[in-house]
């Protein structure tokens, strides 16, 4: 199948409904303490769609709303929700989703897969892993 259309897969509204080591991984970002503890305790709905060849993720909670629109395979530019100005890319690898950011010389990347209908993603900086767990709304 074309790529793009391996990104229909992960096309739905997903509630956050796990997630392991979070704080780890934003303290390791260089993120504050206060807004780790925000991102500790909120859940946000995440809604993956696509429009043809560009794909958004929009990301929505009480702390605050991003949106982000790309095509596959072309670098962008991100502003994410802790203030980070990156250039970001993302790919697919098989049936996953990988998004990479880079800012400062810095790396961090996110793998977003489907299992069993639901969505898994592995967030990686340097040596610190987290993983959050979401099921469709």
């Amino acid at each position: 199948a074309l790529p793009i259309l391996m990104v229909d897969a992960f096309c739905a509204t997903w509630k956050l409904t796990e997630s392991h080591n979070f704080d780890e991984y934003m303290k390791s970002l260089g993120v504050s303490f206060a807004t780790r503890q925000v991102g500790n305790v909120t859940k946000p709905t995440v809604i993956i769609s696509r429009e043809e060849d560009k794909v958004a993720i929009r990301t929505q909670s009480t702390f605050k709303n991003t949106e982000i629109v790309f095509k596959l395979g072309e670098e962008f530019d991100e502003d994410t929700a802790d203030d980070r100005h990156c250039k970001s890319l993302v790919t697919l690898d098989g049936d996953k989703l990988v998004h990479v950011q880079k800012w400062d010389g810095k790396e961090t990347n996110f793998v977003r897969e489907i299992k069993d209908g639901k969505m898994t993603m592995t967030l990686t900086f340097g040596d610190v892993v987290a993983v959050r767990h979401y099921e469709k709304a």
